[in-house]
């Protein structure tokens, strides 16, 4: 059965919507690859579009596709914008020849389990800060340095590890884990999972 969407969905490419078209019932738009940086009549679109009913941006994790998630997310306003991110796994799409310029697999290729997660743990975080009427701690840069994911000896590979286990792109810089972590998790929410999976650190 079809995972119905109230947002529109955004992917890059025509594969990626004809693929996304067999799991998910609603709006599916794309950005034919960096056409939309020129693309005055798509930009629009967007704009209309995320301000109607909600942008759902679901790029690859590889570099061009977060160049193509920023862009977006900077053309329309953050405010309009869920994110969905699906990992970085190594591998090719079977109609291609050969793997992308980075390795990974993008959209197209990654098993439906982890599209239909990524989108619900996107959407998800956002009706979970729609429906609270308390303002949320928030997660911060300090929060990331208590944690052993930043300013210390060995974060970086800490914080890879840790975003392989929410399944997210390791691409994400340390301003960027603070904007998706606040979308997608509350600070309690997230703390909890992180003495479960992390309770040496």
């Amino acid at each position: 059965m079809k995972r119905r969407l109230q947002q529109a969905l955004l992917v890059e490419g025509k594969y990626d919507a004809a693929r996304l078209a067999n799991l998910v019932e609603g709006i599916i738009l794309t950005t034919d690859g960096f056409a939309v940086f020129k693309d005055r009549a798509m930009q629009d679109l967007l704009k209309r579009t995320a301000r109607a009913c909600g942008l759902v941006i679901l790029t690859d994790s590889d570099a061009a596709g977060f160049k193509i998630r920023h862009f977006v997310t900077g053309l329309v306003g953050a405010q309009y914008v869920y994110q969905a991110f699906i990992p970085a796994l190594p591998g090719k799409e079977r109609r291609k020849v050969q793997p992308g310029k980075e390795g990974l697999l993008g959209v197209e290729g990654v098993p439906d389990e982890l599209i239909l997660q990524a989108l619900d743990t996107a959407l998800a975080g956002a009706r979970a800060q729609a429906q609270t009427d308390a303002p949320q701690r928030p997660i911060t840069y300090t929060d990331l340095y208590e944690w052993g994911l930043s300013g210390g000896a060995h974060s970086a590979e800490k914080r890879r590890a840790f975003l392989r286990r929410l399944g997210l792109p390791p691409r994400l810089s340390k301003k960027e884990l603070v904007q998706v972590l606040n979308t997608l998790y509350t600070y309690e929410s997230l703390y909890e999972q992180l003495q479960e999976e992390m309770p040496d650190e």
